[in-house]
């Protein structure tokens, strides 16, 4: 199809159409620009960061600061913010590679970067007035002052909205007098510039502020508790922030009144996508730390990657990077297409990447789930192949595994973003902005009917493969639609079978990502398409598992009977592929390669 007739999928419009492989970007259509920027930010990593593991273990908070600051000198900081501001005024899909790359060899310095050029400088970009934007991104753009942002408090973690930090308005009209409380606050320990929430009397939402620590009247009116000691990411700040009758003048005020919670929301659908970004070099190194080591170590007079059973740990650890690459750079490209979109029809580019964002929700939040679950299990794996030396503190495979586990629990638990995938896929049907009913109700029809019984001819490359992924859409389609139909408003409360839903529409958008990507850029006998149809096969296992648990709870007698008939239907191979020689084609290759 040429770009002429290329339209880009709508948010969430996967699961009820399927495009042809030329319309899917990927890794290899970087262009030259892009590969020098990731191939600078590699050397980088290389001198500054993976020599220092030992020093970020320990604690270094100045070596964070430090290596933040060096960041800011190459540029990298403002990647995404526009020249005018003093940026670089990269697109969407460039942020995302500079996020891949700086997050790759290190926990403590990828929250960092995370924090700072997503949550603690995005807010003031999209939402600041031009003053405020002169103001406070050309600092942050150059690493001059780092961003934080506080949000979460003790009592508002998962639910945003109901934070109890209070903003009063001064008796003259002049200030805000801000109280209150937050709580794991990334950078709090040497950032300047801070984007807060709080609640203007009654409002029904919180409202944005931001402010510069040193401009403060009363110097004591904010003040943070201790570091927190945590589990991983030890050298990245984390620190409580307190607010005593703090004191801002009226025009720190971010956005409008009773707009914050708008503000968050937008804020972590950035976050979300960019922390599957921020997993997927910490995955290859993982990987390739694995890989080293089981060619290296020697039992039995030969090297352990000889053993069948790491070889299958090797494969899936390997597949599981091809997936994660090729969904976190599908959407990253449908985010700039739309941004690129929006700008042609007369938006300003704050206003059209809001927009962007916010249709490719359910995207974000599906990569930031996958991707973070599937990093825990590379660095779990990564341990079990280094077996007693991975649980020591002197090889590497402990702290990745430790820092790996926060990918879970921030930008929104992994438990959130699943309802919300599914809880925003359901509102743009109701909202009209998405038809999943008449599909949804095509599939009723269809379990009525006899199915054929025609062998397909699936000689063509990949046919067989879009086949199923065609028919796994339905599974998703017949099981949230039968959902829905009997609860309607309710759904919202079945969080079982939201969860259900949620796994199923997960693995249809990561393994349609990897398929597409192997059909357009591989031959079949490349390792790439036997990773592709290795995770497909493992994807229908898990969607099968899913929608049966979900059916069997909420439908019963013929209509049970009937899905249950279509699940075995819709998950069917014609030419089942050999699982063994396609785990063992990929271990081969990267075995042989001693990296992913």
């Amino acid at each position: 199809m040429s770009d002429t007739t290329k339209t880009t999928l709508k948010g969430g419009e996967f699961i009820i159409k399927d495009i042809p492989a030329a319309e899917l970007y990927s890794l290899e259509e970087l262009t030259e620009e892009q590969k020098m920027l990731r191939d600078s930010l590699h050397e980088f990593m290389e001198r500054e960061v993976i020599p220092n593991r030992e020093r970020f273990e320990q604690k270094d908070y100045a070596l964070t600061q430090e290596t933040m600051r060096k960041l800011g000198e190459l540029g990298t900081l403002g990647i995404a913010v526009p020249e005018e501001y003093g940026g670089l005024g990269m697109g969407f899909v460039s942020t995302m590679l500079a996020c891949d790359v700086v997050s790759g060899g290190n926990g403590s310095l990828a929250t960092a970067y995370g924090a700072h050029t997503g949550i603690g400088t995005l807010p003031i970009l999209l939402y600041g007035t031009e003053e405020q934007k002169q103001k406070y991104l050309p600092a942050l753009a150059t690493g001059e002052k780092f961003g934080a942002y506080c949000l979460t408090e003790p009592d508002a973690g998962s639910d945003a909205n109901s934070g109890k930090t209070r903003a009063v308005l001064s008796e003259d009209g002049k200030h805000w007098i801000i109280t209150g409380q937050k709580m794991w606050i990334s950078n709090a320990g040497f950032a300047e510039t801070f984007t807060l929430f709080a609640r203007i009397e009654d409002d029904k939402n919180i409202t944005g502020f931001v402010i510069n620590r040193s401009e403060l009247e009363d110097p004591n009116s904010m003040t943070m508790g201790e570091e927190e000691h945590k589990l991983g990411i030890r050298s990245s700040s984390t620190r409580q922030v307190f607010f005593n009758d703090m004191k801002i003048p009226v025009e720190n005020l971010l956005g409008e009144r009773n707009n914050g919670f708008k503000i968050a929301l937008n804020a972590l659908n950035a976050g979300r996508i960019k922390l599957a970004a921020a997993n997927v070099d910490g995955q290859r190194r993982i990987t390739s730390l694995a890989i080293n080591y089981a060619n290296e170590r020697k039992q039995f007079g030969v090297s352990i990657s000889t053993f069948g059973a790491i070889r299958k740990k090797i494969a899936e650890m390997s597949t599981g990077i091809f997936v994660s690459e090729s969904g976190a750079y599908r959407a990253a490209k449908n985010v700039e297409d739309k941004i690129e979109e929006f700008v042609t029809e007369g938006m300003t580019h704050e206003k059209a990447e809001m927009n962007a964002l916010a249709e490719y929700a359910v995207e974000c939040s599906i990569l930031k789930v996958y991707v973070s679950d599937l990093t825990q299990h590379i660095a779990d794996e990564g341990i079990q192949i280094y077996g007693g030396m991975g649980f020591s503190e002197d090889a590497p495979m402990e702290a990745a595994w430790r820092d790996s586990r926060i990918g879970r629990i921030y930008e929104g638990t992994n438990e959130i973003n699943r309802l919300l995938a599914v809880g925003m896929l359901i509102k743009k049907t109701m909202k009209g902005e998405l038809d999943l009913l008449k599909p949804a109700m095509a599939i009723g029809k269809e379990l009525m009917g006899i199915p054929s019984f025609e062998v397909p001819d699936y000689s063509e490359y990949m046919s067989e493969e879009k086949a199923i992924l065609h028919n796994l859409k339905k599974v998703f389609l017949m099981v949230a639609g039968a959902a829905l139909q009997k609860y309607m408003m309710d759904i919202e409360k079945q969080q079982h079978l939201l969860l259900n839903a949620s796994e199923i529409l997960n693995q249809i958008y990561m393994a349609e990502s990897a398929v597409l990507r192997a059909e357009k850029h591989f031959d079949t006998d490349s390792v790439q398409a036997a990773m592709a149809r290795l995770n497909l096969y493992k994807a229908v296992e898990a969607i099968t598992t899913a929608a049966k648990e979900g059916i069997v709870s909420f439908a019963e007698g013929d209509e049970q009977r009937m899905m249950l008939s279509g699940l075995r239907r819709f998950t069917k191979y014609t030419n089942m592929p050999n699982v063994v020689a396609l785990t063992e084609k990929v271990a081969a290759h990267f075995v042989e390669k001693g990296s992913y």
